[in-house]
């Protein structure tokens, strides 16, 4: 136990159930190598095209091909269509979920459901329905199993699961719901990073065969919007070090070592003040958009046109543009929009 603090371990000893705790203390020993394991492998690059024969990019400046197989980027929105249905079209023009979800994968959705206060309605929580959906074409895909999971930071992550509604809407269609358990967070270091040299990482983000990142749009008051940059925050043990050294930069560096196979950002509802936990429906946008693509900083700089900004507006989408993690410049990628 000499990789977690007293603090973190009480607060993790907090969030067990009597049946979880005794879980915990047979299997201590076992729990306890994960600590120490070193990571087999980092979340796999997305290769955006490139046959499989052709080795991914594997380097933070490494140049940005275009997609060969469906749409870079693609925006489905209009009320006409349910969250779900949106969801759907978006996934299907960029190539459709088997590019992404092998038979037998194991696969992890990683939503935003960072309190257990508002349900969905409020804009601070990924809405359930396109949680769902992705979960089911996973599973439709030949899946072995998709697990759905994110860390609070306001209020204990079971409720926070079900006030969101996310919890009954993924297990309805066959998905897992995860509580983060903090014995599987691994000490990484981050090659090359500007400000975050090394986080805890939790383990099976980055053994996962697939990763498919899903932030909810919305404004935040250090960083000016949370996208599917800032929302892989929630795979790391300790979010406060990102702010203590800068946290625009060290969103980045931490992108360098998670990167999402498929970033789908939902806009059913946007939040444009008050952010990132809200409270007030005055702060809420009906946008009726969802947007995917493999390219988390593109669909993170189309994003932002929804509050009427642009990627360079957000430090952290313009760092990660820079840095070669992906493309803000919309005008040189290919753009399908599903309108209903």
């Amino acid at each position: 136990m000499s990789n977690l603090s007293r603090r973190d371990f009480i607060r993790f000893l907090m969030t067990l159930s009597a049946a979880g705790l005794a879980s915990y203390l047979s299997g201590c020993k076992t729990l306890e190598a994960t600590l120490t394991k070193v990571p087999s492998k980092v979340a796999k690059l997305p290769t955006r095209g490139l046959s499989e024969s052709t080795p991914p990019a594997n380097t933070a400046t490494a140049e940005i091909p275009v997609s060969t197989e469906g749409a870079y980027l693609a925006v489905a929105r209009g009320e006409a269509l349910s969250p779900a249905e949106r969801t759907r079209r978006a996934i299907a023009s960029v190539g459709g979920i088997e590019r992404y979800v092998k038979k037998g994968a194991d696969v992890i959705v990683k939503p935003n459901i960072c309190n257990a206060y508002h349900g969905s309605e409020y804009a601070s929580t990924t809405n359930p329905e396109v949680v769902a959906a992705i979960v089911g074409l996973c599973l439709s895909a030949g899946a072995k199993r998709v697990r759905v999971m994110d860390f609070p930071f306001g209020g204990k992550a079971k409720n926070a699961y079900e006030t969101s509604g996310i919890a009954q809407a993924v297990e309805a269609v066959g998905g897992q719901m995860e509580l983060m358990n903090l014995l599987k967070y691994q000490k990484v270091e981050i090659p090359n990073a500007m400000a975050l040299k090394k986080t805890e990482v939790y383990g099976d983000i980055l053994n996962a065969d697939t990763v498919i990142n899903v932030p909810i749009a919305k404004h935040h008051s250090g960083a000016g919007l949370t996208l599917g940059l800032k929302n892989l925050m929630g795979v790391i043990l300790n979010r406060g070090a990102l702010h203590a050294n800068g946290l625009h930069q060290s969103i980045v560096d931490l992108s360098t070592i998670v990167r999402p196979h498929l970033t789908v950002i939902d806009a059913t509802r946007i939040l444009v003040g008050n952010g990132p936990t809200g409270g007030s429906l005055s702060d809420v946008r009906e946008m009726d958009t969802v947007i995917a693509s493999q390219d988390v900083v593109a669909a993170d700089a189309y994003a932002a046109t929804l509050f009427n900004m642009t990627g360079a507006d957000i430090e952290y989408i313009r760092l990660a543009d820079q840095l070669g993690l992906g493309t803000m410049d919309l005008k040189s990628i290919t753009i399908e929009t599903i309108d209903a």
